[in-house]
């Protein structure tokens, strides 16, 4: 090897593994579906943006380095992907994730097959919650490292197919904690209060977001504490776990989105199995 290349070499390797080593991409790096997807957007003196199948994406400063953190679908199918920032496509790879099935049993079978009237309701409530989890605020979150908002047992995890009364339905897209009923609810990080309602299949429901796309969704409680416009701290108190709308007993639902999708919660507080 010529002798001039031998530290250009040296300092390419040494850019590379800075990345590869760096805290936020061993944090948050789980490219599969419903997972994370860290993709370096190189330095730059303003801040990038970058998109996501048509959606902004979070983007944060590490060291000298610009990173787009990227919320993949679960219905993104394992291969290569894209995100487009500064006339750039820029790729990564997602891949396989299995994810087991849940079964249950409901005895209202409204929660299973709605009558006209319900279905009708649920399409405003849903339309309502999909207009909060595409909200994009300039605020850069303030951690991404994540509190759990209570301590207490997982009793389901991100991504379960499940099936009602022998019906599958759509995926399981947060994580349950078996916590009694009244159990405060702690916002995992600085938020704003963009949504709060009592909906068909979510029950009392809080959308707290963190900034640039990153949203918290809590649901099934029994009582909210904070109100649409309120700037929490983190670890402020949302309101207390109950068992409203589908659920069969008391539990802490949340939700993690970004870029409109809903992506794996134990990602953000380092319990992430592959």
């Amino acid at each position: 090897m010529p002798r001039f290349f031998a530290p250009l070499l040296l300092l390419c390797l040494t850019t590379l593994n800075a990345h590869a080593d760096s805290y936020i991409t061993r944090l948050l790096n789980k490219p599969v579906p419903g997972g994370v997807a860290v993709v370096d957007l190189g330095s730059a003196a303003q801040a990038p943006t970058a998109t996501y199948q048509g959606k902004p994406v979070l983007v944060v400063k590490e060291q000298n380095n610009w990173l787009a953190i990227v919320g993949v679908p679960l219905s993104v199918k394992p291969g290569s992907q894209q995100i487009s920032s500064g006339g750039r496509n820029l790729p990564f790879t997602v891949g396989n994730k299995k994810y087991p099935e849940q079964h249950i049993t409901l005895k209202n079978t409204q929660q299973v097959n709605p009558n006209p009237a319900n279905l009708k309701r649920i399409e405003g409530e849903l339309a309502e919650q999909i207009k909060a989890y595409r909200s994009f605020s300039p605020t850069t979150p303030s951690n991404l490292l994540l509190d759990k908002p209570v301590n207490g047992p997982l009793s389901s995890k991100f991504g379960v197919r499940r099936f009602f009364n022998g019906e599958e339905r759509n995926p399981h897209a947060g994580l349950d904690f078996a916590v009694p009923a009244g159990t405060p609810i702690k916002t995992p990080a600085a938020g704003k209060v963009i949504l709060t309602g009592n909906y068909f299949f979510n029950g009392n429901t809080v959308f707290v977001d963190h900034g640039q796309g990153f949203i918290s969704m809590f649901c099934h409680m029994s009582k909210i504490d904070v109100k649409v416009g309120d700037q929490l701290a983190r670890g402020a108190v949302v309101g207390k776990v109950g068992s409203t709308g589908r659920a069969t007993g008391p539990h802490m639902h949340w939700n993690i989105s970004l870029n409109d999708a809903r992506v794996d919660p134990a990602i953000f507080i380092g319990a992430f199995q592959p």
